[in-house]
C-alpha cells in the first residue's frame, strides 16, 4: 500500500510539472550528460542575456543624454527663430520708414528750390541752407534752423521735416539690418547644433534597437534552452518510472486478462475530434509497418516507446501543446475520458496494469478497431499490430482523448 500511495505521488507530481512545459522533440530517455549540458546552455544564454541587458541599459542611458540635449537645442532654435521675426519685423518697418522719408524727401524738392530762390532774391546764396542738408542729426538740424531765422516759417517746417525723417530712418534701418545679420548667424549656429544633437539622438536610438533586437533574441533562446533542460529532466524521470513500473509487471504474477472495474474516472470531456482520431490512427499504423525500433523514452520520428507513439500520433493529428502532453503510460489514464470497452472507437486508448489500479498502469496502445490495437511492444518484440487481449492485465476501460 505504501509503494502504490508513492508511485500515485509520483505520477501526480510529474504529470502536474508536464502541464505547463512544452513538449520537444527527445532523445531516447535522455541521459545525465544530455541534461548537464542543456544546463550549461542554459546557464550560458542566461549569462548572454545578462551581459546585453546591461549594454542596452547603458545605450539606454545614453539616450536619455542626448534626448535632453537634443530637447534643449531645440528650445534653443526655436528661441532663435522667434528673435529673428522679431528682428526682421524690425527691418521691415525701418525700410518702410525709410521709404516714407524717400517719399517726403521726394515731396520737398519743390520747396527746397523756392528756399535756395528766396535766398537768392534777398540777398543771400545756397550756402545759406547749406548748413541744413549736412546737419548730422535732429538737435543739429534744430541748431542751424535757429540761426536762420531769416527763412520762412513754411520752409524752416518743409526742412526739419525732410532731414529728421531721413536722419531717423537712416539710423532705425542700420540697427534693424544690424540685429537682422546678428539672429540669422544665430540662428544657423543654433540650426546646425540642433541637427547635430538631432542626428546623435537619432543615431542612438538606433543603436538602442540594434540591441534591444539582441535582448529579445538573447530572451527567446533563454526561455528555449530552459524548456529543453526541463523537458529533458522530464522525460527521463517518466521514462524511467514507466520502465520501472514494466519491469515490475514482468516480475508479477496473478495477472488477470482484463481487471474489474473500481470504479475509476478521467476526464469529463474529450479534446480530439474523429478527424483527429482517424489521423492517430494512421500514424500508428505508418511506423508499425516502417518497422521502427521501440526505444525506451523516445517518441520518433526514427523510434518510439509506448507512450512516445500515443503522443506522437496525436501531435501528428495537430493536437499539440498545451492540449497534448507527453506523458507515460499511467499518467494518460487521468488525461482522457473513460469509456467501456465495447464503446471502444479506432483512436481510442488501451491500458494495461499489473495491479489493477491506475499508478501500476506500465503499456499504453491505441485502438485500431475489430478488437486490434497499434503498439510499441517492446524492446525485443518493437512495433506491433496485435490483438488487444494479447496482453494480460488491460483496464476495463480506453481512454478518449
Amino acid at each position: 500500500m505504501k509503494n502504490r500511495r508513492s508511485l500515485v505521488a509520483i505520477a501526480l507530481i510529474f504529470g502536474l510539472a508536464l502541464s505547463a512545459t512544452p513538449a520537444i522533440a527527445a532523445t531516447p530517455k535522455p541521459t545525465l550528460a544530455q541534461i548537464e549540458a542543456a544546463k550549461k546552455a542554459e546557464a550560458a544564454k542566461k549569462a548572454a542575456a545578462a551581459t546585453a541587458a546591461k549594454k542596452l541599459a547603458a545605450a539606454n542611458q545614453t539616450l536619455r543624454t542626448l534626448t535632453a540635449k537634443a530637447n534643449a537645442a531645440q528650445a534653443l532654435f526655436v528661441a532663435a527663430k522667434r528673435e529673428l521675426a522679431v528682428a526682421t519685423a524690425a527691418a521691415q518697418e525701418a525700410a518702410k520708414k525709410a521709404q516714407e522719408a524717400a517719399a517726403e524727401v521726394s515731396a520737398t524738392h519743390a520747396v527746397i528750390g523756392k528756399l535756395a530762390t528766396n535766398a537768392y532774391i534777398m540777398g543771400g546764396s545756397f550756402s545759406d541752407i547749406q548748413p541744413l542738408l549736412s546737419a548730422d542729426g535732429p538737435q543739429e538740424l534744430m541748431d542751424q534752423i535757429s540761426l536762420l531765422d531769416n527763412l520762412g516759417s513754411k520752409n524752416d517746417v518743409a526742412l526739419g521735416r525732410f532731414k529728421a525723417a531721413e536722419v531717423v530712418a537712416r539710423a532705425a534701418k542700420k540697427k534693424a539690418d544690424e540685429a537682422k545679420i546678428v539672429q540669422e548667424t544665430a540662428t544657423a549656429k543654433v540650426a546646425a547644433a540642433k541637427k547635430v544633437a538631432d542626428d546623435a539622438r537619432s543615431e542612438q536610438q538606433e543603436e538602442v534597437d540594434r540591441l534591444q533586437s539582441i535582448q529579445d533574441k538573447l530572451a527567446r533562446e533563454l526561455a528555449s534552452a530552459k524548456r529543453v533542460r526541463i523537458t529533458l529532466e522530464q522525460q527521463r524521470a517518466l521514462a524511467l518510472l514507466e520502465e520501472s513500473q514494466a519491469n515490475t509487471a514482468a516480475n508479477t504474477g496473478g495477472q488477470k486478462n482484463v481487471w474489474p472495474n473500481l470504479g475509476f474516472k478521467g476526464r469529463s470531456t474529450i479534446r480530439s475530434t474523429e478527424a483527429m482520431r482517424t489521423a492517430a490512427v494512421a500514424f500508428a499504423k505508418k511506423q508499425v509497418l516502417a518497422r521502427k525500433p521501440y526505444i525506451w523514452g523516445s517518441e520518433g520520428p526514427n523510434a518510439f516507446d509506448c507512450s512516445g507513439l500515443v503522443y506522437a500520433a496525436y501531435r501528428s493529428a495537430g493536437l499539440g501543446w498545451p492540449n497534448w502532453d507527453r506523458l507515460n503510460s499511467s499518467l494518460y489514464a487521468g488525461y482522457t475520458k473513460h469509456v467501456s470497452l465495447n464503446e471502444l472507437v479506432p483512436g481510442d486508448l488501451l491500458f494495461y496494469s499489473y495491479k489493477g489500479t491506475i499508478s501500476s498502469i506500465h503499456h499504453i496502445t491505441i485502438y485500431a478497431g475489430d478488437g486490434m490495437m497499434w503498439e510499441a511492444n517492446s524492446k525485443g518484440r518493437g512495433l506491433l499490430y496485435s490483438n488487444m487481449y494479447s496482453i494480460k492485465g488491460l483496464m476495463p476501460f480506453g481512454g478518449r482523448v
